[in-house]
Parts: structure tokens; sequence; C-alpha cells
């Protein structure tokens, strides 16, 4: 099951998306860079996570040097998100999209919902999830559970947390 935003990215990039999903963790930096996005970490301005911007040489998702390594997947997941579902709005900014800790960029507020959704499918496929859970888990949901789901799909606490709650939602 993956949500409508990743139902709306187009063929070719589809394919893709399903290539590196289907392995874990997704290698997310060798995913951008086939679909020619240039990842740089950057020190970005204190309460900035990422932006992605249209440049001279191409797309390039900058992504800040000075938070977490899981941080920084779902950063450049979600600068990837808004590539392929918001290329508009990026190519409308001089600035393109830059978003802060909390995933604002001042965009409309569902920009940045189908950013987030889009992100979760690319790093945590929802399919996989389940596996590893039941798989690896006995199906429960622990501390320990997170902890260990997040270390395999190299995302925070907190990801997984919101991508197991979207779970039990369904």
């Amino acid at each position: 099951m993956t949500s409508r935003e990743f139902n709306r990215v187009d063929g070719p990039n589809r394919e893709l998306l399903d290539r590196y999903r289907s392995e874990y963790p997704v290698r997310i930096g060798e995913l951008a860079k086939k679909m020619g996005v240039q990842i740089k970490v950057s020190s970005l301005n204190m309460g900035v996570s990422g932006q992605i911007k249209n440049e001279t040489d191409g797309y390039v998702i900058r992504v800040n040097r000075h938070e977490a390594r899981e941080r920084q997947r779902f950063t450049i997941a979600h600068e990837l998100a808004h590539f392929l579902l918001h290329r508009d709005i990026i190519d409308s900014s001089p600035d393109g999209i830059k978003d802060n800790v909390l995933y604002r960029s001042g965009a409309p507020e569902r920009i940045e919902y189908e950013a987030n959704r889009l992100a979760a499918d690319i790093l945590m496929p929802m399919e996989q999830v389940q596996k590893a859970l039941s798989e690896d888990f006995n199906g429960m949901v622990t501390e320990a559970t997170i902890e260990g789901l997040a270390a395999r799909f190299q995302v925070s606490k907190a990801a997984i947390e919101i991508r197991l709650s979207t779970f039990a939602s369904v």
C-alpha cells in the first residue's frame, strides 16, 4: 500500500523508486543521483533542514550538515518528493523550496504534507515495514521494536513511530 502521492509519480520515476524501495535501507543518495539530482551536505542556517533548488547545473538538494544522519536521510527524501511532485513550485522561486526543521517552507501546508507522505513511502515502504515487523518482531510493537526498525530503515524513532501509526490506522 502506498500513498496517493506515490501514485502521482510518473512511470519512469515510479519504476526507479520501486527498484530502490525493494531493499532497505533505501540508498537515498544513489536514488537521487539516478534521478539527476545532486546532494550537497551544507552548513545551512540554524533551523533549516534542507532545500531543493534548480541551479545552473541542475537540481540540487542541500541538507544541513549539523543534523543527525537519520534526519538528513528523511530531508533528502522530502526534498526529492518535492522534485517529483512540485517541480513547478521549485522552478518558480529563485530560492526553490527551503524547509525548516518542521518541514515548513512557506508553501501551502498541503505541499509539505504531500512531500512528507511521499518521503515516508520512499524510505519506509509499508510492505517492507510490515514484513520486518512480522518476521523479525513477531508483530509486537515495543520500544525495542521501534528502535530496531528505526535502525534497519536508518530513520529516526519518531519517523518509524509515525509510519507504524499510519499502518495501524489503515
